[in-house]
């Protein structure tokens, strides 16, 4: 593959949204809206529940990064190119760099919790409204906070490394174990990190003093830092036995005396369990993708510019099926108008809603006040009866039935 690199998509912002209906700009408004977006009818054809396709911006009050927000990395980073999938598996210089940065990020990655958006998916889920949940996020926050509702990873998932030879996975944090043999002087220099504080700040200019560069997916920026020192492991299985490469050959995996990977090798090479920038999901990821949105009713949209193309035509699919959109954003998003049009300029949300409250406000107060008319609907008299006007013994009646 050429040296020149395709261009990160959507690194500017994007243009401001049109708030839909016109009260979302408001906490009230956006429940409000939300609740009619949820309770009313779904389209002829459709099923009642809802998928919901997340990114970036729901983690941010988790203390990690994003890409296209206010202090995402694209704006605070000005010159932040992420590693191409193809450099990864070609160059052992470009593996060092990714596994250094890693080993520095991995701490703030791991020590991370989901925060109360991914709570308040968890509580749509058991108020039986969310069925499904895909997300673009590699930080493992939904399958944690909501392990009953089943979370399809997009673009994989952080917690595991997985060797590009024989597909075996091995846990983050005893690949991160090994790291840390391999590289004592990273280890202490991560240690120094730590106990100073610098990987904690959510300052990015107090990082920037410290000389850290805190970017996205737990990737730590260390300019000026010797890459080129940092050692990493061969894959145990392929070392144990060299698997045969795409044209029959032997595969090649040489470790040093501590067990490190050589350069020689071309085999048994560990990555991260997602996708890196410039590769593809797989088709057996892309096709339940399809299916977690052709099985509902309604999208919702949250922490997301839908900047890359594996999101944004989810979202587009959910349009062509005529299910209702409704988008949950600090900032613009790709291609949103497209979403939203059609809708009657009368319409209170059950055809669309876009709003830009934080979803850590919004998600948690909407389950809230939802919980609030469940309550009521559980405590007024069924099928319209006035207490007052109606026979004791059939209200009982309609109760138990």
């Amino acid at each position: 593959m050429p040296t020149s690199f395709m261009r990160i998509p959507y690194r500017d912002l994007l243009p401001p949204p049109a708030i839909i209906p016109p009260s979302a700009t408001t906490l009230s408004g956006a429940i409000t809206a939300l609740q009619e977006f949820f309770y009313s009818p779904p389209p002829p054809g459709l099923p009642p529940s809802t998928v919901v396709l997340t990114g970036a911006g729901l983690s941010v009050a988790s203390g990690l990064a994003d890409y296209r927000g206010v202090r995402g990395t694209y704006r605070v980073n000005k010159t932040h190119r992420p590693i191409y999938h193809h450099e990864f598996i070609s160059s052992h210089e470009t593996r060092k760099r990714y596994w250094a940065r890693s080993f520095l990020g991995w701490t703030t990655m791991s020590m991370a919790n989901p925060n109360s958006g991914h709570y308040a998916i968890r509580d749509l889920g058991r108020l039986g409204i969310v069925q499904n949940v895909i997300t673009q996020n590699v930080d493992s926050f939904h399958p944690r906070a909501h392990p009953d509702i089943p979370t399809l990873e997009l673009h994989g998932y952080l917690r595991s490394a997985v060797c590009i030879s024989c597909r075996n996975e091995y846990p983050r944090d005893v690949f991160q174990t090994e790291l840390a043999r391999l590289n004592p002087v990273w280890k202490e220099f991560l240690k120094e990190a730590i106990s100073s504080g610098a990987l904690e700040t959510e300052d990015p200019n107090e990082k920037r003093s410290r000389g850290i560069k805190m970017n996205a997916d737990g990737d730590v920026e260390v300019p000026g830092a010797p890459y080129t020192t940092f050692r990493y492991p061969a894959c145990p299985t392929c070392l144990t036995s060299p698997p045969p490469l795409a044209d029959g050959t032997k595969g090649v995996v040489e470790v040093d005396k501590d067990g490190a990977l050589d350069s020689r090798s071309n085999a048994g090479i560990l990555k991260p369990a997602v996708v890196l920038f410039g590769d593809s999901i797989s088709a057996e990821v892309k096709h339940a993708a399809d299916r977690a949105i052709d099985s509902a009713g309604r999208l919702l949209v949250l922490g997301t510019s839908l900047a890359t193309y594996s999101a944004w035509r989810l979202a587009k699919r959910a349009k062509e099926r005529g299910m209702p959109v409704a988008v949950v954003n600090m900032g613009g998003v790709r291609g949103e108008e497209a979403f939203f049009a059609g809708l009657d300029p009368k319409q209170a949300g059950s055809q669309g809603v876009r709003t830009e409250i934080s979803t850590e406000s919004l998600l948690p107060a909407l389950v809230h006040e939802m919980r609030k008319s469940e309550a009521r609907s559980h405590h007024d008299p069924p099928h319209g009866v006035s207490f007052e006007r109606a026979n004791p013994a059939e209200v009982l009646k309609d109760f138990l039935s």
